[in-house]
């Protein structure tokens, strides 16, 4: 039978496609736990180091890279042991060859928080990240002032925070909160975390960010505090490796696994037309509609480009190895207070200060991380092995999945949009079956499939690959 909608049906059938069955106590209990104060203690804690470069000082316990990160450290471990030792708080170094800004083999090391998961959801591996060094105006000034009070301590302290309020909880997936360093240098903390986990065929299923979010005003006067842009792109790396690897294969054992697992994983769908429905892509929206479930008049601006023009962030490493990866980023920006010498000339005020963050608006920001962290940490895995009906010419559209043998899933949901949408605009639950058929035209839509967890919580959607 035809599928049939009011314009109110429709309207509301987008909605709740988009929204996920919040539960609301837990999550609003997170939520309401976020504390502002705590944020802005922890910036001007790290502001207080004087530098965070990369190549500053690691020695003393006042200034300079390695205090910050031992304090980064102990403050990760209070907060494990105020929730029983359930975060398991590590410091992972590793030596970084000298490079074009590093001048020497350099130890970095990276700070990792972990929330362990349970069950058949537990290999499933959530990661956020801030990252904790700074620069001023010449990225190679090791001894220098480089306060980076919004690029990245707003980052660092809004993943800090998530971590102290979600240890308190149990989720089903593994959640992992970093705060890396190098970001600056070239993105080496997060290179090297992200190159171990593809070489450790570790299952990271999402991967977010958190760099300068610290303000919500703009250099022209600018001010919306409820607005956050989350950058969310997984084709423009994904076509730069294949292209850059086909024309010059990787030349160690580890970089060509690395390089055939991509293939493997999201070849097929860039054959099959998913430019706009990679797993990015998928986390992207999953994002936006948790977070604005969650948080009522706070819009997340989904934007499908990898990052803003000549700049990048830790979730470039992520997606150059085929992880679904995104970057949360401030409305707007300031340059005046970013990679800047601490001055006042002609009365303006450069450097990335502590009196030019707006706090709240960094509390809101981890709300946002946390509140589709949360809901995607409940949920189970996405459907694997999808596809859709192609092998003959009919105006119904039949789709297929591998049902899960994880007890936490409840039902599956198909979910669909036009194909100059953005966001999925309908959907339909379907019960814990393996195929359906709706009355939608395949060659008008574009379809994906969630499982729904007995709590209510739906996957990121899997993209239905043509079967012929």
């Amino acid at each position: 039978m035809q599928a049939r909608f009011t314009a109110l049906a429709l309207a509301l059938s987008a909605v709740a496609a988009q929204a996920q069955p919040l539960p609301a106590d837990e999550l609003q209990a997170m939520l309401a736990e976020v504390s502002p104060a705590r944020i802005e203690a922890r910036i001007r804690k790290l502001v207080g180091f004087g530098t965070r470069h990369t190549l500053s000082d690691i020695a003393s316990e006042t200034r300079g890279i390695g205090a910050a990160r031992r304090w980064i450290t102990a403050e990760l471990a209070a907060c494990s042991r105020a929730a029983g030792g359930r975060l398991q708080v590590e410091e992972q170094s590793f030596i970084e060859p000298a490079g074009n800004r590093v001048n020497q083999p350099t130890e970095l090391v990276n700070v990792v928080a972990t929330l362990p998961g349970r069950g058949a959801s537990k290999g499933r591996t959530l990661v956020v990240s801030g990252h904790y060094d700074s620069r001023n105006s010449d990225v190679m000034d090791a001894l220098g002032e480089a306060p980076g009070a919004n690029d990245d301590a707003s980052g660092t302290a809004a993943v800090m925070e998530l971590a102290c309020v979600m240890a308190k909880r149990q989720f089903d997936a593994t959640l992992v909160f970093m705060a890396v360093p190098g970001e600056e240098q070239g993105l080496l903390g997060a290179a090297q975390w992200a190159r171990d986990a593809r070489a450790s065929a570790f299952n990271v299923e999402a991967m977010i960010t958190n760099d300068i979010v610290g303000s919500s005003r703009g250099d022209a006067g600018q001010h919306d505090p409820k607005r956050l842009r989350l950058f969310a792109d997984g084709l423009d790396p994904l076509v730069r490796l294949l292209t850059q690897a086909n024309a010059n294969r990787p030349a160690n054992a580890a970089d060509q696994k690395a390089f055939a697992a991509v293939q493997a994983e999201l070849l097929p769908l860039l054959q099959a037309g998913a430019n706009e429905d990679l797993p990015t892509h998928q986390l992207g929206r999953h994002l936006k509609t948790a977070a604005e479930a969650a948080m009522p008049g706070f819009t997340v601006q989904l934007i499908q480009r990898r990052d803003r023009y000549l700049r990048g962030g830790d979730h470039i490493p992520f997606l150059e190895r085929g992880y679904a990866a995104v970057r949360f980023s401030e409305p707007f920006e300031n340059f005046a207070h970013q990679h800047q010498n601490p001055r006042t000339e002609n009365g303006m005020v450069y450097g990335d200060l502590p009196e030019f963050v707006d706090f709240p608006y960094v509390a809101d920001v981890a709300r946002a991380n946390l509140a589709g962290l949360a809901t995607l940490a409940w949920a189970p895995a996405p459907p694997r092995g999808v596809r859709l009906d192609a092998s003959g010419l009919t105006n119904d559209s039949t789709l297929e999945w591998a049902a899960s043998d994880d007890p936490e899933v409840a039902s599956y949901r198909v979910v669909w949009r036009d194909t100059d949408s953005a966001a999925w605009q309908q959907f339909k639950d379907v019960g814990k079956v393996g195929r359906a058929t709706l009355p939608v035209s395949k060659d008008n839509v574009i379809f994906g499939v969630q499982a729904v967890s007995t709590k209510g919580y739906a996957s990121l959607a899997s993209y239905p690959l043509p079967k012929r």
